[in-house]
């Protein structure tokens, strides 16, 4: 596999950080170019975030010392510039779904953290273990953008990482009913406790926009690619409702799932599909994707969000329900599996399919 010069857009925000960190060293990806808002822009990276800088390992030497460019203003210079970008920008929905059409167009393909493009029907959203196919429809999306390299690709929602991979492989058994609930880390916001001193003691029973997500982003990542487009899944096949909170964690999101089956499978059933539950071949995928956690007591956020490198995924707690058939509890890293390190992951699958060449 060639190497890509990698460019991150929004690199000074959490979830830009959180790419730096984890493309160190990266076998295919080598960052090449940073760029932010215009306020960043013409300043060496360290300048912009060294007050801020919240990873727990220290800001890369090579890339303390870039010099950030203007996301907006400095566009084709910096599509010109790199292979691809990874895009993790804080903007409103409608300006971040122009300025990645924008680089798309200019023949630059975009990896994105960002929800704009979740529901665009020719954008592919993976889980590279769950939905990998869904990469062929980027042909038909440069041929409605009309170029020859650029192309969307986006990452799904941060939270249901934790238990959509866990109900995906027992969707043969007919979903009836689904719930859950999610309690979130203060990094899904982009805070620290520093920044976020509201949180401290507390739970925030609301999260902007995250319920909805919850229930509708499954539908396209069960769906299939039919006539050049994903079509998703009807809502009756995966009937889900969801409340979301944020508690006061840094890191990792936890899910508490029940579901109710159509044909019920047993215990022993539903162990065996997740423990066989094959991964992807891909350098930052995990040797394992789930992990069953026989004791009572985990997944625990502290001691398993960072289950292989960030990228696993926890569970535990299987028991059979008295008003649903059986609940369990899930756990993944939100900035990791659920952001930068679940991007990373769908570029390296569609890097190995020819479309970043």
């Amino acid at each position: 596999m060639k190497q890509f010069n990698v460019g991150i857009i929004g690199a000074t925000g959490m979830v830009g950080q959180r790419f730096i960190s984890l493309l160190q060293g990266h076998p295919w990806f080598k960052i090449t170019l940073l760029a932010a808002s215009s306020r960043s822009a013409g300043r060496a990276y360290k300048d912009v975030v060294k007050d801020r800088w919240a990873m727990p390992t220290d800001m890369p030497q090579d890339v303390a010392e870039l010099v950030l460019y203007d996301a907006g203003a400095q566009a084709e210079e910096i599509a010109k510039a790199v292979d691809f970008v990874f895009c993790a920008v804080d903007m409103p929905k409608d300006e971040i779904k122009a300025l990645e059409e924008r680089y798309a167009k200019l023949e630059c393909p975009v990896i994105s953290n960002n929800s704009a493009h979740r529901g665009t029907p020719d954008v592919p959203m993976i889980v590279p273990e769950l939905n990998g196919a869904h990469t062929d429809v980027v042909p038909a999306q440069r041929k409605r953008l009309g170029t020859e390299r650029g192309f969307i690709a986006v990452k799904s929602n941060c939270s249901l990482q934790s238990y959509l991979p866990a109900l995906m492989p027992l969707k043969k058994f007919g979903f009836e009913q689904i719930a859950v609930c999610t309690y979130q880390a203060i990094s899904g916001a982009g805070k620290t406790f520093e920044t976020m001193p509201e949180i401290i003691d507390n739970v925030i029973p609301f999260i902007g926009g995250e319920e909805e997500k919850s229930e509708l982003e499954p539908l396209k990542i069960l769906g299939e690619v039919k006539d050049d487009v994903i079509a998703n899944v009807a809502a009756s096949e995966f009937p889900i409702t969801a409340q979301c909170l944020r508690v006061p964690v840094t890191d990792g999101h936890m899910g508490a799932v029940f579901v109710k089956f159509k044909s019920a499978p047993s215990k022993q059933e539903i162990l065996d599909i997740w423990d066989k539950f094959e991964g992807v071949d891909l350098p930052s995928a995990p040797k394992k994707f789930i992990t069953y956690f026989e004791e009572d007591n985990r997944p625990q956020t502290k001691l398993d969000r960072d289950l292989e490198n960030g990228l696993g995924i926890s569970v535990g707690r299987l028991r059979e329900d008295n008003v649903f058939d059986f609940k369990f509890v899930c756990l993944s890293h939100n900035t990791i599996r659920g952001a930068a390190g679940g991007a990373i992951l769908m570029a390296e699958q569609l890097a190995s399919k020819g479309y970043l060449n």
